[in-house]
């Protein structure tokens, strides 16, 4: 496991991290990912990320009591979560959700840390924009968070390139703690933002990523060659939103041509995936998502496949994935 500076902070994280959307709660409780976190923690994974909205703030509950029974000292590991859609999805639900105004934020922070049973959370993010609340307004609660010692870092997730670059300037020209790293969806079929928006914030203001999704909800593994199995994310409720991208004929066309590159390089195409993303040098961290032990071991085996992506391996990649890319 090799480490990276968080964007221009002197923060470094492990190459690939271990995220828990979709997973704790639904899918794996205390027990299940205390062992995965202690997993990922001997194989050098030190970050390890969350949001309040997950699991309608569950999965915060989950990971917290994990940590509680692991022991680790709290200088050993990195951990964060995301501020924006908010748990009270009932009634009048005015400053409660869906907004990154100061009075939503300064108790979602409150609410974490006891969902996690910490002292302060390491990273904290914007999950999504708020086109209704001033920019200016979001940047100094998010910077208050750190001052007042409840938070370390602050970013943003899924944030247009302009409003990164607005929320960082409203910060230095007001001497607040500025936004360091921005959390992207981003995988072999979903480049754009990655490569080309954020393409001048990385050398202007020192961007940092954490991106998610590198398997695409599942289909870079090759589960959905033949259909959506049971037991994977595509065949839950939750998700069927997900269901028609997962079942793209042209897209599992390509990814049945990456899993012979894979082959190839002595791994599998999941691990491919996530080697890709790893050999960007823009990429902080990888966000690795499992429902199981065995699942977590197999993409941890990435790192094996890292260093076999030479540039002729990664023009055939390109030449496989790249036209089918957003």
């Amino acid at each position: 496991m090799q480490y990276r500076r968080l964007g221009r902070s002197g923060l470094q994280v492990s190459e690939l991290s271990l995220g828990s959307w979709v997973t704790y709660h639904n899918q794996v409780g205390t027990k299940s990912a205390t062992e995965m976190l202690a997993a990922a923690f001997d194989a050098g994974v030190n970050f390890f990320d969350n949001a309040e909205v997950y699991a309608k703030g569950q999965s915060e509950v989950v990971m917290g009591e994990a940590f509680k029974a692991l022991k680790w000292p709290r200088l050993n590991y990195i951990v964060s979560t995301k501020f924006f859609w908010g748990l009270d999805r009932d009634g009048h639900a005015t400053n409660r959700r869906d907004t990154l105004n100061r009075k939503y934020l300064m108790q979602a922070i409150d609410g974490s840390l006891a969902r996690m049973q910490l002292d302060f959370i390491d990273l904290i993010y914007c999950h999504r924009p708020d086109p209704h609340t001033p920019i200016e307004e979001t940047v100094r609660a998010m910077s208050d968070m750190i001052t007042q010692g409840k938070a370390l870092y602050w970013g943003t997730s899924e944030w247009s390139a302009a409003d990164i670059r607005a929320a960082w300037e409203i910060a230095e020209r007001h001497h607040l703690h500025k936004p360091v790293m921005e959390q992207p969806q981003y995988h072999l079929f979903h480049r754009t933002r990655v490569e080309q928006e954020y393409a001048r914030l990385y050398d202007e203001i020192g961007l940092g990523l954490t991106t998610w999704s590198p398997l695409a909800s599942g289909l870079l593994t090759g589960k959905y060659l033949k259909g959506v199995p049971e037991g994977s994310r595509g065949a839950m409720e939750s998700m069927s939103f997900l269901r028609d991208g997962l079942t793209d004929p042209a897209k599992n066309a390509a990814v049945a041509q990456l899993a012979e590159i894979a082959t190839e390089l002595g791994g599998n195409v999941a691990q491919l995936a996530i080697a890709w993303l790893n050999k960007n040098p823009r990429v902080s961290t990888v966000i690795l998502g499992a429902s199981k032990l065995s699942q977590l071991q197999d993409n941890l085996g990435a790192l094996e496949l890292t260093p076999k992506l030479t540039p002729e391996v990664l023009a055939r990649i390109d030449a496989i994935a790249k036209p089918l890319a957003v």
